[in-house]
């Protein structure tokens, strides 16, 4: 539509100066309230004040029509809306003195218009080339005059929109994807512009276009409240400013709050966070379906498997994927089993992947509470979720919108929406400990315990919004909640800690003489830890870089580094590592002959137990076995007795069961003789596996780590195969690897070899640094089995 910077000159309004003013009494009268009830009297004062200015300047008869668009068109003017008009006229007539007579009287009020004049074939043609032109006349409503002009106008523009739409929606989705890069997310923004920002008024009328369009459904019913919520707030907000601007900024807060009947600004931000948040999750949810009938084909391929039903494929126990999206198996009982929401949580977000709005549904209303002190199994997957990166956000915002965080952990309920006052905060509180936690998920080969770094990151603020320091609030919340996670209380420990001194390093390096031993000296006795500081200074960056980005620099960067470098040497001292540990019992195993597998339970997992003569590639071929059988390794430790290997594996299958003692041991035999070619059938069968983009793994040499072996040490994302993978480089390196332990915490892989030459005794420098290469090239080559 023309919208003229400047009306022309003033000319004398014909209408009675009570029809002119009873709209803007009506604003300033008592009766008017911020609600639906306002926004209909005040539509229809401007509807009777619009009549009589068509009247009077002879629109009846013109055979024309005056036309609402936009917000008016819908019925949503706010007090300071601007009026979006089309008159609407048939081809050829003479109407220039009808809409002189409609415009003046209007600039004379001083109410901004958008105003065009067209006849119906006019209004099509440039609806067919113009995005904006096309939602507008998508919501058009005669105020006065013809109304079959409107009604073939509006039928036409229909009629057109669901024939392009599926060439239009995706220019769609661009314009509004630049509109978010623009405004930003309302649920977050200090000064959200409750119209223009991501998951406000102008998404609402796309999803509207979007369901117009036949191509797609909306979640109409749970867009209802949020949708009001944000038409009562900008009508308090243009009541306010007095200037029609939709930007909600801090000086207008308290005074919309109170207008409103809020207690505070504060709970009033909440509630717009809250609408925010739920327009833009229906929006994502929206194109993602969009996208879904756009190409049909599932983006997931299926997976080789045998008791796979076509077209759904097994992510994880109980889940899988299903035509884009992650559904629950048709043989999941969500009633009788609390980790599925965690797990269908972790396989979504891994797989890069939707919920199933069903799914989610499910989950949030069917499963049990999750025991206390939580499975392994539970935090695992609560772990991986975090460790996806950036997909881990629309599963996380998903399962929100039904609050099933809050139930994990009563403790965030207080953070959901919860605004930050500093400027420097792009995102509300729990927003920003997500954002931390997917920042995080980038800096996992820096550290030692990945998991201790995601949970931490995502609990670090946690004693935020309760009033007093948030850091000491916090130890005391997280001292209670990382036990009921199943935490040990070394790792319980460390998590305080983390909370406690989360604020130290930068603190320190930006304010303090790096060059004076008494500086780093206080930071050695604060944190005397190896790990603990390599886990502040990973949840440093990811805290800053979650905050915003004016937060964290190359200059921070630097500083953090030096601090965390001279720390370290000055408590330098041997590299402390864990080692394998077995039992006396499953010592005394070794004493038999030949190759056994024993199986037993433990927990929900399974405990396998491979005694076997000592030989090379014994570790590579058990962990290739075991990945043909689709059994995730939670953690496994091997050592050499004599001329004999203990190895003892925890595993959980990635779905179904666990094959019996038997079959695993003869094809571990097989394997070993070479008649199972474990490279060509794992390859083939997880050719197709998809994954999210993860860090870049590492691998790491570790200097005076044992007096008898070299010490390998590999960082990396879990992947079906991969102790295969490294361990068969390594393997094929001519290298023996005398003992083992596998840790996978989440998807997150931390592995230690301890590896002597064929000579035995430690590997000389040269081989160890090449073998460190093999292994990492066996790691990001494109061309290593995709076991």
């Amino acid at each position: 539509m023309v919208n003229d910077a400047a009306p022309p000159p003033s000319t004398p309004s014909p209408i009675p100066v009570d029809l002119v003013h009873r709209r803007a009494e009506f604003l300033s009268s008592p009766q008017w309230a911020p609600g639906n009830e306002s926004r209909e009297t005040l539509c229809a004062l401007t509807d009777t004040w619009l009549s009589a200015l068509f009247e009077v300047a002879g629109g009846a008869a013109s055979g024309a029509a005056l036309v609402a668009l936009g917000g008016y068109g819908r019925r949503e003017l706010a007090p300071g809306s601007d009026l979006d008009l089309l008159l609407l006229h048939p081809p050829g007539a003479a109407v220039s003195a009808l809409a002189d007579g409609l415009w003046y009287p209007i600039w004379d009020a001083g109410i901004k218009l958008d105003h065009s004049v067209r006849s119906v074939p006019e209004a099509r043609r440039l609806a067919a080339t113009d995005l904006p032109v096309m939602l507008g006349l998508l919501d058009a409503r005669t105020v006065v005059g013809d109304d079959t002009l409107a009604a073939a106008l509006r039928s036409s523009v229909l009629a057109d929109w669901r024939s392009l739409a599926r060439d239009r929606l995706p220019a769609l989705r661009a314009l509004s994807e630049s509109r978010a890069d623009r405004a930003g997310d309302l649920a977050h923004l200090l000064e959200p512009d409750l119209k223009e920002s991501h998951g406000g008024l102008r998404d609402i009328v796309v999803l509207r276009a979007v369901a117009a369009s036949w191509l797609a459904d909306i979640p109409h019913a749970t867009l209802l409240e949020p949708h009001r919520v944000l038409l009562d707030v900008r009508d308090a907000l243009h009541r306010v400013n007095g200037r029609g601007s939709d930007r909600l900024v801090v000086d207008d807060q308290a005074a919309v709050a109170a207008m409103l009947g809020a207690s505070n600004d504060q709970e009033m931000l909440r509630e717009v966070a809250r609408a925010g948040r739920a327009v833009a999750y229906a929006a994502d949810l929206t194109w993602s379906r969009v996208e879904r009938v756009a190409r049909p084909k599932s983006s997931v391929r299926r997976l080789a498997g045998r008791g796979s039903t076509p077209g759904r494929v097994p992510l994880a126990e109980g889940v899988v994927a299903h035509e884009g999206e992650v559904v629950l198996a048709l043989e999941a009982h969500p009633e009788h089993d609390p980790v599925l929401v965690l797990r269908a949580a972790a396989a979504a977000a891994q797989a890069g992947l939707s919920l199933s709005p069903h799914a989610v549904e499910r989950l949030a209303t069917e499963c049990p509470p999750m025991p206390v002190p939580w499975p392994r199994e539970a935090r695992d997957s609560l772990v991986s979720l975090l460790g996806a990166g950036r997909p881990t956000l629309r599963v996380w915002e998903a399962l929100d919108q039904h609050d099933v965080w809050s139930g994990l952990i009563p403790e965030w309920q207080v953070l959901r929406c919860a605004a930050q006052r500093n400027p420097i905060h792009m995102f509300t509180v729990d927003r920003h400990l997500v954002e931390a936690a997917i920042w995080a998920s980038a800096l996992t080969r820096r550290v030692r315990r990945p998991d201790l770094l995601l949970i931490g990151a995502l609990v670090h603020d946690i004693g935020k919004a309760r009033g007093g320091d948030h850091t000491e609030v916090g130890m005391v919340l997280v001292a209670e909640i990382a036990p009921r996670l199943g935490f040990d209380e070394a790792d319980c420990a460390v998590l305080v800690d983390l909370v406690r001194h989360h604020l130290l390093l930068p603190e320190v390096a930006t304010r303090r003489d790096l060059d004076d031993p008494a500086t780093i000296e206080m930071v050695a006795a604060a944190v005397p830890d190896p790990d603990t500081l390599d886990l502040l200074a990973a949840l440093t960056e990811a805290d800053s870089l979650a905050t915003g980005p004016s937060v964290w620099s190359e200059w921070k960067g630097r500083l953090i580094d030096t601090l965390v470098e001279r720390v370290h040497s000055l408590a330098r001292g041997g590299a402390t590592l864990p080692t394998p540990a077995l039992t006396d019992e499953q010592r005394a195993l070794a004493r038999g002959s030949g190759l056994e597998v024993l199986l037993e339970a433990d927990g929900p997992a399974t405990r396998i137990t491979v005694l076997s003569p000592d030989r090379v590639g014994l570790l590579a071929a058990t962990a290739g076995v075991l990945s043909l059988h689709r059994l995730g390794v939670r953690s496994a430790q091997t050592e050499t007795l004599g001329d004999r290997v203990v190895s003892v594996w925890t595993v959980l299958p990635t779905y179904g069961d666990v094959p019996a003692a038997d079959r695993v041991r003869d094809d571990l035999r097989r394997a070993l003789e070479g008649s199972l070619d474990l490279a060509e059938l794992l390859g083939r069968r997880d050719s197709d596996q998809r994954s999210v983009p993860a860090a870049a793994p590492d691998v790491l040499v570790v200097p005076g780590a044992s007096a008898r072996a070299s010490v390998l040490e590999v960082r990396a994302h879990d992947a079906p195969g991969l102790l295969y993978r490294v361990a068969s480089t390594i393997s094929a390196a001519g290298v023996d690897i005398t003992a083992a332990l596998v840790s996978t915490l989440g998807s997150e892989v931390v592995d230690v070899f301890y590896v002597q030459s064929p000579e035995g005794g430690l590997l000389a420098l040269d081989v160890a640094v090449d073998l460190r290469r093999a292994v990492l090239d066996a790691l990001t080559s494109s061309r290593a089995p995709a076991g």
